[in-house]
């Protein structure tokens, strides 16, 4: 399983700012900025799809665990850059570290771990809860 995964693994991604990722969308402020819950589905998103590609197929990554720090308010209509990097591998355990900036510089960085789950086993037992 860890076969194709190793350490230094990266993926970029970008998106624009939009009304729906804002603090006052999100329930979690009052102004149209971008929110501290939309930052950490960003990083997330691009820790497990910078993975995803190398387990094998019905093998999935779950979040357990991030700590995020969201430094510097961004506007709707500017662009952010996350870039996650696999930093360690315990087992099925992942480790990441995981950079937002804006147009204008930083914004946000995190420590993040991912486990490596089999989705259909995974949502069975969840059924049988």
């Amino acid at each position: 399983m860890e076969a194709k995964l190793r350490t230094g693994i990266t993926k970029l991604r970008e998106k624009t700012v939009k009304p729906e990722d804002t603090a006052a969308h999100c329930d979690s402020g009052l102004i149209e900025v971008f929110a501290t819950p939309a930052m950490v589905s960003f990083m997330e998103g691009t820790a497990y799809m910078s993975v995803q590609k190398y387990l094998p197929e019905g093998q999935i990554t779950l979040g357990i665990e991030i700590n995020v720090k969201h430094l510097k308010a961004t506007p709707v209509g500017m662009k952010v850059f996350c870039e996650s990097t696999l930093t360690g591998i315990d087992g099925k355990k992942l480790f990441f570290e995981i950079k937002v900036r804006d147009e204008k510089g930083e914004i946000g960085t995190a420590t993040h771990i991912r486990y490596i789950v089999e989705a259909k086993k995974f949502m069975e037992k969840l059924a049988q809860q």
